[in-house]
């Protein structure tokens, strides 16, 4: 357990969904009783959360909180590697995976409580050329999909769902040449995942074998599919076995090389970028310490995988553009 002094708070006022203005409170308040030390900052620009992380590194902080989603989450972490500085996840963004994957709660409270009971967990880190995720990369229709997601003004799930449904019509599967424990393998690919955690984020489960602290990465090939195959696979995606469907493909690295025929757009954590022909990625291992709870599992039961499929669509069909 750690007893923390000195507190940053770094809080992206545009994540996902819903006001951010009474987060800086309950975080003073926690603070207070803790008697520690608080600075908390709204983040202005994209690759702020990065500026203000290393500025609480550089500040000796015990601590940095981020708020947000799994992009804002990954700026701040990046920074804290192999410090002694905690990372505390407050989720507010669309997919939440990696507070997801690590037990954290999705409200304010819950993930307060979590950081002020001072549990910390260590875990691995990705690297995909120069850019660092813990979650996934991936380049492919997700790629493709992530940039949708970030040119539109709306957030949540429904919007990932109109972007796929409009997207992959007109997608086209590429193929890859994949370098992995010393064989090579040239695959037509409709997307390729590279996870050191299960999931996307929703509990979107892409790798459900997936172990965000043992060393390695998995990585998931999705073959072209026909329309008759996405029920089938949107089922198990979210019930946390489309390792069990025929168009799947996993191999487990500590590294490997993928090969494209031009560069184009990859997503680290969910969010765009533009990446080169080639990708050389590795595992950082025990790269940061996490607040989680005390008994962190990364399995979830059936039930609760398909409580959130429901979830899903009431979402849909509650939706008011």
């Amino acid at each position: 357990m750690k007893d923390f002094k000195k507190i940053y708070a770094i809080i992206n006022p545009i994540s996902g969904i819903g006001s951010k203005d009474k987060i800086p409170d309950a975080i003073v308040a926690h603070c207070n009783l803790s008697k520690a030390s608080v600075d908390v900052a709204f983040t202005e620009r994209a690759g702020h959360a990065a500026e203000l992380a290393e500025r609480a590194v550089e500040n000796n902080a015990d601590c940095v909180i981020a708020v947000g989603g799994d992009g804002t989450v990954n700026e701040v972490a990046k920074n804290l590697l192999h410090t002694d500085v905690a990372l505390g996840i407050i989720p507010k963004g669309s997919g939440n995976g990696l507070a997801r994957v690590l037990n954290i709660p999705l409200t304010v409270k819950g993930a307060l409580d979590v950081i002020f009971a001072g549990n910390v967990s260590v875990i691995d880190a990705c690297r995909a050329n120069e850019h660092i995720f813990f979650c996934t990369c991936g380049m492919g229709f997700d790629a493709t999909i992530s940039a949708e997601f970030a040119k539109g003004k709306r957030r949540g799930s429904l919007t990932y769902v109109k972007d796929i449904i409009e997207k992959y019509l007109d997608y086209k599967p590429e193929i890859y040449e994949l370098r992995i424990n010393e064989q090579t393998i040239t695959e037509k690919a409709f997307l390729i995942t590279c996870a050191n955690a299960s999931q996307y984020g929703n509990n979107a489960y892409i790798a459900p074998h997936a172990d965000i602290s043992d060393g390695q990465m998995d990585i998931t090939i999705l073959s072209p599919f026909t329309a008759l195959d996405i029920g089938p696979l949107a089922i198990q995606l979210f019930t946390k076995t489309i390792d069990k469907n025929s168009k799947i493909k996993t191999l487990k690295t500590g590294e490997a090389q993928i090969l494209r025929s031009s560069e184009g757009v990859m997503h680290i954590d969910g969010e765009p970028i533009t990446a080169g022909k080639e990708i050389n990625l590795s595992v950082i291992r025990s790269a940061i310490k996490v607040l989680t709870p005390e008994n962190v599992t990364f399995a979830g039961d059936v039930q609760r995988r398909l409580n959130d499929v429901f979830m899903l669509f009431e979402e849909m069909f509650a939706f008011k553009p």
